[in-house]
């Protein structure tokens, strides 16, 4: 398991490694590349600190890489039986979950690597995870068997089972832990409000295939999503929406035969999205003007996921390809 630097490449978005530009971050090199995991990385999420990228694979394992040397000091393994599908951290940064397609949910303690919860109510795939921003103990998740499931680590149930009628494939939840946001087969994302969760609250209408993922703005008004029907989406989930929901559409990520989930995700200022593509790019997007600003290269396989750094302007993408980039981005 080691970081290294990548070819040598003379594409525009490569040339932070000719010593074209002036470094942006405290990143070890403008590239590099992580290699550790044995399959398919499908996850890859930094914590609330930005010290830590957690990265989840295919291979039933959790990787902690360290920001400023990227190197691995970390496995977690051995607690699931399939591959995890997803990953996130909870907001103090104590602790990560994880999806995954042997049905359960698992809390691990981010410090040691113990596993905290099991939880293994779902009789299906586990497809997303997701936990809220101010409420470390608000978690919820998706799965094949058609329900979004809500829990809190101080338990050993779950809180809420929310009935989905069909499988579901990606989930948020609001900052406060009260809202939840559920996507899935039948292309639209379901919004059910805890304090009634008997029925969906509010229905976004639009996309025309599958969506695999689901990722609340920081300020917490706007919802976006990446759907197999090759469009990003942004949606407006303030309570009294003037116009349509649904503000923005962004084209250009591609989403392919293998129907894998691919993710999207918001920056901290919340000014710009990037989504993972079938085609082997990253793709970043200005969210308020809709301009495509990076299509990245590197990976040679699908690029599941993408995430932001908290603090720096660094970006972090896994693919099919079991590798991770780690790369200094210019959004200024």
């Amino acid at each position: 398991m080691h970081a290294s630097l990548p070819p040598p490449c003379v594409c525009v978005s490569c040339v932070f490694a000719l010593g074209q530009r002036p470094r942006l971050s405290t990143l070890l090199a403008p590239i590099v590349l992580l290699t550790g995991h044995s399959a398919e990385v499908t996850a890859a999420r930094f914590n609330p600190a930005g010290t830590i990228l957690a990265s989840a694979s295919l291979d039933k394992s959790v990787l902690l890489w360290d920001t400023a040397s990227c190197k691995n000091f970390a496995n977690f393994s051995g607690n699931h039986t399939a591959g995890i599908l997803d990953l996130q951290w909870t907001s103090n940064g104590e602790r990560i979950v994880t999806a995954s397609i042997d049905k359960s949910v698992g809390i691990w303690d981010a410090a040691n690597g113990d596993r905290i919860r099991r939880y293994k109510a779902h009789q299906g795939i586990v497809n997303a995870c997701a936990t809220a921003l101010n409420n470390q103990n608000a978690i919820v998740s998706g799965s094949d068997d058609r329900t979004t499931r809500v829990w809190d680590p101080r338990v050993r149930a779950e809180v809420h089972s929310l009935a989905c009628s069909y499988p579901v494939t990606s989930v948020a939840v609001s900052h406060g832990g009260d809202t939840v946001y559920a996507g899935g087969l039948d292309n639209v994302v379901k919004v059910f409000d805890l304090r009634k969760p008997s029925e969906p609250a509010l229905v976004l209408e639009g996309h025309a295939d599958t969506i695999t993922s689901l990722s609340l703005s920081p300020n917490g008004n706007f919802v976006l999503t990446n759907a197999m029907d090759n469009t990003v989406r942004i949606w407006d989930v303030r309570p009294y929406c003037p116009n349509d929901r649904c503000s923005t559409i962004l084209t250009g990520a591609q989403h392919s035969f293998e129907k894998t989930l691919l993710r999207a995700n918001w920056s901290p200022d919340g000014n710009f999205v990037a989504a993972g593509s079938a085609d082997r790019f990253v793709y970043v997007w200005n969210a308020n003007t809709r301009a495509l600003l990076y299509r990245l290269p590197g990976h040679s396989g699908s690029v599941n996921d993408v995430t932001f750094h908290p603090k720096e302007p660094i970006i972090a993408s896994g693919a099919s390809d079991k590798k991770i980039y780690l790369g200094e981005l210019d959004l200024s």
